[in-house]
């Protein structure tokens, strides 16, 4: 064990004497975070909904008929109280549900008037708006047919509640897809460039015919990127959460424990490209190319998954990002506890211990 403090302690030592690694392990993060968070927005589709319809006559059944014929919108179920609205809500099944009061269709015929309430998962703003505007335009639509038909003009009027990001902020839902892209990077492409830089000036061959064993080596080599980057995961919540504006609803301790699980994976990655690269170069761009395009594009937060192609979907699954995104919006923006994410930690566990076992068993086979 004290062989192993000496060899961290080293390790931190070289990290801060190197400039331009400090640079890369403090600036870019801090950097990422403010531009996409002020920056960044774009427009998103989802369309899964629930219905609950408590008057279930013959006017409600014609509006779900028609928002079920709708291209953007998919009936995954219909529910039967506000608990189980919550739950599928909860359980990020869904982005929508559409709430028909009782006797909606008495009130509509005598009072020519009837409410609808729309409630949105506006964690996502633009999926919500996007949402909110295709059924309010179904509805108005459907309003004018039978309004056409009567002596009265009868108006429906959709009653919008958007949940958990009620302003529509773009930030709420970059800046998670903003933390996994960063950790990912940061952490994947210095491990690599740490580990080949030794190979290159021929000291890990030394190292490893010392006494130490390869795992101690190798432990040293990545604790202190694992440290550094927990602390550059603090920071990120305070600036998303000073500058930003964004609650923390969750636990703070299951969000830093999700965030050291996650880079614990990608460092992993970096371990495993170190172990192919001959050079820091090459370490360097099998790095940011291999990982930054699926982390931006299989993660969920620049498009959604539900939209892609099936092979697309199957792919995502092996993206460590992908999980970590949801984690980060269940818990730091929806205020959920780990019964709701112990399935995506689970798969980060198991991601990071076969990550792990891999690269260290090719580490040891090309430079024992």
């Amino acid at each position: 064990m004290k062989q192993l403090f000496t060899f961290v302690k080293k390790e931190f030592l070289h990290v801060f004497r190197d400039k331009k690694t400090l640079l890369m392990l403090f600036g870019l993060p801090i950097t990422q975070i403010v531009l996409f968070g002020f920056a960044l927005s774009n427009e998103i589709k989802n369309s899964k909904v629930v219905i609950c319809d408590y008057s279930n006559d013959a006017v409600t059944k014609q509006i779900i008929e028609k928002i079920q014929a709708s291209k953007y919108f998919d009936i995954t179920e219909k529910v039967y109280g506000r608990d189980e609205i919550e739950k599928t809500f909860k359980k990020g099944e869904v982005k929508m549900a559409i709430v028909f009061p009782a006797h909606f269709a008495d009130d509509l015929l005598h009072s020519n008037k009837a409410q609808i309430q729309v409630i949105a998962d506006a964690s996502d703003p633009n999926t919500a708006t996007a949402l909110k505007n295709n059924v309010s335009s179904i509805i108005n639509d459907y309003s004018a047919s039978i309004g056409a038909r009567s002596i009265m003009p009868m108006q429906i009027v959709p009653e919008v509640r958007m949940l958990y990001n009620p302003e529509l902020k773009g930030a709420p839902n970059f800046v998670p897809g903003v933390m996994a892209l960063v950790l990912m990077l940061v952490c994947t492409m210095m491990s690599s460039i740490a580990i080949v830089k030794e190979k290159e000036l021929g000291t890990m061959e030394i190292l490893l015919v010392s006494p130490f064993k390869p795992i101690i080596i190798i432990i040293s080599k990545l604790m202190p990127y694992l440290l550094i980057s927990v602390f550059n995961f603090g920071i990120i919540l305070i600036l998303s959460s000073t500058l930003l504006g964004l609650e923390i609803k969750g636990s703070i301790f299951l969000l830093f424990a999700a965030a050291t699980l996650f880079i614990v994976t990608s460092l992993a990655i970096g371990l495993l490209i170190s172990t192919g690269a001959k050079t820091q170069q090459a370490a360097m761009m099998t790095s940011l190319m291999g990982m930054m395009l699926p982390t931006m594009l299989l993660t969920g937060f620049m498009f959604p998954i539900e939209n892609m192609p099936l092979p697309m979907q199957l792919l995502s699954n092996i993206v460590p990002s992908r999980w970590f995104f949801v984690i980060i919006k269940n818990v730091m923006l929806k205020g959920l506890g780990f019964a709701t994410v112990w399935k995506e930690m689970l798969i980060l566990f198991s991601m990071s211990i076969f990550l792990l076992n891999i690269s260290l068993r090719k580490f040891k086979i090309r430079l024992e």
